[in-house]
């Protein structure tokens, strides 16, 4: 369980997160969804501690993410494909990661089968294209075998297979009891993975809850999670004025969940 209880982050005057309240439950997707810019990123790096909030907490069973005893084995988190030294191979920089948590070759060449890399793993970090470089830091992510995976933007650079993979990895992770959070930009896809769903804009939380009940309330009837978050941020196609309210929660800069109860399938993951 992640619980996010009046998360801000500051940046010179402007408030980039804005005292951001929410839960992911374990067994389930939780989409972290939002335009550019929207705080998605920092909020993430504050999730494992690469920047220090100014006021909130968050919190993993109840545990702050720098108490965490193996944090490795406990939150893995794909954050920034650019933090790999170029000169490096990609087993070399999974094992010097696995080294600091105790992990051995065995779990690197696994998490290097699950994740595509095999064939590839002895080549220098710099020739990967944007693709390789995703599934490199999943593999990271992947190490400890955490509880919580932590992914920001995961399919970016990734081709309709390596898509079609995450979204299975992630359906998998949470059916085998997991907490998964995922921050995306894309709604399509979105709606083809998530269990809940957590809108940000401008730092604050604008709805969190069950994707079916943040469509249902924020989106015409039959309509899509695109449109609801569209409504919801006041894009271009904004509608808000006949979107109800009534299904999920909402908020402008204040509390909010995303746990709803029941799991629901949405179509095929391959």
């Amino acid at each position: 369980m992640i619980d996010v209880t009046e998360l801000t982050k500051r940046q010179g005057r402007a408030t980039v997160v804005d005292a951001l309240s929410f839960t992911a439950a374990p067994g389930r997707v939780t989409g972290f969804l939002g335009p550019n810019g929207a705080g998605k990123s920092s909020t993430l790096r504050m999730m494992v501690g690469l920047d220090r909030p100014d006021g909130g907490t968050v919190r993993y069973d109840g545990v702050p993410y720098e108490r965490l005893r193996r944090p490795l084995h406990e939150v893995g988190a794909l954050l920034e494909t650019e933090s790999v030294h170029p000169g490096r191979s990609g087993r070399s920089h999974l094992r010097a990661l696995a080294r600091t948590h105790r992990i051995g070759d065995r779990r690197v060449a696994e998490v290097i089968e699950l994740t595509g890399l095999a064939g590839a793993e002895r080549r220098r970090a710099g020739t990967y294209s944007l693709g390789m470089r995703q599934r490199l830091g999943i593999a990271a992510a992947l190490l400890g075998d955490p509880a919580v995976l932590l992914l920001d933007e995961p399919v970016n650079g990734l081709d309709p297979e390596g898509v079609v993979w995450i979204r299975s990895l992630m359906r998998r992770w949470a059916g085998d009891g997991r907490t998964v959070l995922v921050s995306s930009h894309l709604m399509a896809e979105a709606a083809l993975t998530v269990d809940d769903v957590v809108v940000i804009a401008r730092g604050r939380l604008l709805a969190a809850g069950p994707l079916e009940e943040i469509v249902s309330g924020h989106a015409s009837p039959g309509g899509s999670l695109e449109e609801a978050f569209i409504r919801l941020t006041g894009g271009p196609a904004d509608h808000s004025a006949g979107a109800g309210a009534g299904a999920g929660t909402t908020a402008g800069a204040g509390a909010g969940t995303a746990a709803g109860a029941g799991r629901s399938e949405r179509g095929s993951t391959r």
